[in-house]
């Protein structure tokens, strides 16, 4: 048996090439073994870390990476895979730099471990682990989603100390499905700054994304804030919120800027561009026992205004709701014939009553088109 580095003998394989999957560690003459070489092979042959040094040094690999502390007894193979760096193939962590916060983050959570833990048997085999402050003791193998910059490009990802911006928290919290609070707490947690302090209201007042008046008005009577700090606050993270906030509100706004007219999710959306649903705010009126006019100039005062085409009857009438509910065009769209033969199927009414009607509240339709007087088949 040759004791170079190019030594096949099938006992010192066990030494120089090791694997995990797919992946291979291989020795190469001339290069310095890696520190989780060591410890993985004396896992995987089952004896001391010490025998595998000696080993390797038998065979001529004589340039070998060993810490500042003695080395362990024995090692586990579960801790000497906290060695392995994040990268796609089997190579090792050095010890001649801190533990990065992606790597740590990693290791922990392929192993299952929280941070803390992680760090605390890196710290003891001789690594680097450079946290101000204590790690979570938690195992979240979403850790690594939580610091990646760019996830459909290069695979950057922030680092100790580092600051995540607003859109990150957002981006990410989007990703995982999850509050932006809890991923906010979370990189404080593992290190990273933030341009703003989580508070316990965070988790409640970004609940919902959008922030609808009707969500910031909730939330403030479950905290007992005033709608206006809840804005304010929202704001402050970056989150999206009413461009309206009433000085006070009537016993009928929740109902009447919520979708079900229930005062409760789900909340109108504002539309700028068309403006709310003629038919929300005529369903609202007979909810309410108020007039069509009413609903719309208090709407409108919500930040709900309604389009300057649209013509408000005075009375709300059902089978106007019944109508509108068939029609899927706004008042900057044209109004068709066959928009109105599908609206007259639908209603039992006649296409000429139809036409009628919809010119009535307001939608264009064209003048040259005759309008059969005959009801069609329901």
């Amino acid at each position: 048996m040759s004791n170079t580095p190019e030594s096949q003998d099938p006992e010192d394989l066990r030494f120089t090439r090791l694997r995990l999957g797919h992946h291979t560690s291989q020795l190469r003459p001339g290069e310095r073994v890696p520190f989780g070489h060591v410890l993985f092979a004396a896992a995987t042959a089952g004896c001391a870390p010490a025998d595998v040094v000696s080993r390797l040094t038998a065979l001529g690999y004589s340039d070998v990476e060993l810490p500042g502390v003695p080395l362990p007894s024995t090692v586990a193979r579960e801790d000497a895979l906290l060695l392995k760096a994040d990268t796609y193939n089997l190579s090792w962590m050095g010890l001649d730099e801190p533990v990065s916060l992606r790597n740590l983050v990693a290791a922990a959570g392929e192993r299952g471990l929280g941070p803390a833990e992680a760090a605390r048997r890196l710290t003891a085999l001789g690594y680097t682990v450079p946290a101000g402050r204590p790690l979570p003791e938690t195992p979240d193998s979403r850790d690594i989603m939580l610091i990646r910059t760019d996830p459909r490009g290069s695979a950057e990802f922030l680092d100790w100390d580092a600051e995540a911006s607003l859109r990150h928290v957002f981006r990410v919290a989007r990703e995982l499905r999850c509050d932006p609070h809890t991923v906010a707490t979370r990189l404080l947690a593992l290190g990273i700054r933030l341009p703003y302090t989580p508070e316990p209201d965070d988790a409640l007042i970004l609940a919902h994304p959008g922030a609808a008046l009707g969500h910031v008005v909730t939330v403030a009577r479950e905290t007992g804030r005033t709608p206006e700090d809840i804005v304010a606050r929202l704001a402050e993270l970056g989150a999206d919120r009413p461009s309206t906030v009433p000085d006070s509100l009537d016993a009928d706004d929740l109902r009447l800027i919520s979708e079900n007219l229930d005062g409760r999710r789900p909340w109108l959306k504002v539309n700028t561009v068309v403006g709310v649903q003629l038919r929300h705010i005529l369903r609202a009126a007979l909810a309410t026992g108020r007039t069509p006019a009413d609903i719309a100039a208090r709407l409108a005062e919500l930040g709900h205004w309604l389009h300057e085409n649209a013509k408000l009857p005075q009375v709300a009438d059902p089978e106007d709701i019944r109508l509108l509910e068939t029609v899927d065009r706004s008042f900057l769209d044209g109004v068709h014939l066959e928009h109105v033969l599908r609206s007259a199927s639908l209603t039992g009414r006649s296409p000429a009553d139809v036409a009628a009607r919809l010119t009535a509240l307001g939608y264009r339709l064209p003048d040259e088109v005759d309008y059969p007087e005959v009801c069609g088949a329901v």
